[in-house]
């Protein structure tokens, strides 16, 4: 039986890129098949792009993509690109993953009150949110 190939935006900012790193190691040592559309750290959209270019860029991938997975950190609240990536993500209808970022007990209020699913750092808890939501 093949498995089915989730198509996942993981919400990111490069100043916290250990915390995305972090994310795509636990989906690696999970058994499950997914193609990243978040924008590539190396594409020159971040350093020499415009804010208008980097949010099509991001709308055109979170519209491709079957569900959106946000890190739940606090500093998440005052991200504009979070903010937008939500906003995105409602309008077409994807489903919001939450993670909570390791032993952390607080958690981002804007993302908690748009995620579909909020789970704990863990990458059965990742796999699992991902085949329910979609």
């Amino acid at each position: 039986m093949q498995n089915k190939t989730y198509r996942l935006f993981i919400s990111h900012s490069w100043n916290y890129s250990d915390a995305y790193d972090g994310i795509i190691d636990l989906l690696n040592k999970q058994d499950i098949a997914y193609y990243n559309h978040s924008v590539p750290k190396n594409d020159p959209i971040h350093t020499n792009g415009t804010d208008i270019q980097l949010a099509e860029k991001i709308e055109s991938k979170v519209k491709g993509a079957s569900c959106v997975l946000i890190l739940a950190g606090v500093y998440s609240t005052y991200s504009k690109w979070i903010n937008k990536e939500i906003q995105m993500a409602k309008k077409y209808n994807k489903p919001i993953v939450a993670i909570k970022p390791w032993a952390s007990k607080k958690i981002s209020s804007v993302v908690q009150d748009n995620a579909t699913k909020i789970i704990g750092w863990n990458s059965l808890s990742i796999l699992n949110a991902i085949k329910e939501v979609k």
